[in-house]
């Protein structure tokens, strides 16, 4: 069975920092691109950050450029998100999902909002407050 499970989200101060992990089971790890993903409110999904996990290839959203990096430990098969200079705008419950198609370092878009991923977390809620 494919597990992703999300945590590490918390209410934060703007300016503060997380980190959010996903830990993952039932999947080969090194064939699949992890990413996470969020819902804010009243907004639609937005991609953040992924991994291509063979290579560690990494590819960012402009709105966390240079504040947010996604890293993974590989004999842990989880994944982390770590949050710096955090934003009121940032808040959204954030979801890690898994895709064995991607190739990030060609793909022009990968954080389209209609790319259908293979397999999704629950999500852990990120509030900023101003």
């Amino acid at each position: 069975e494919v597990q992703l499970q999300a945590s590490g989200g918390g209410l934060v101060q703007a300016g503060g920092s997380l980190r959010l992990s996903c830990a993952t089971s039932g999947f080969i790890f090194g064939d699949y691109v992890i990413a996470w993903l969020r819902l804010g409110p009243g907004k639609g999904r937005e991609g953040v950050a992924a991994i291509q996990i063979r290579d560690g290839t990494t590819r960012y959203s402009d709105s966390v450029k240079g504040r947010f990096t996604i890293s993974s430990d590989n004999a842990e098969r989880t994944v982390y998100l770590q949050m710096n200079n955090l934003k009121p705008e940032d808040t959204a419950k954030y979801y890690c999902a898994a895709d064995g198609q991607m190739y990030l370092a060609t793909m022009i878009d990968p954080f389209s909002a209609v790319y259908e991923y293979d397999h999704w977390g629950q999500g852990t809620q990120v509030t900023v407050s101003s």
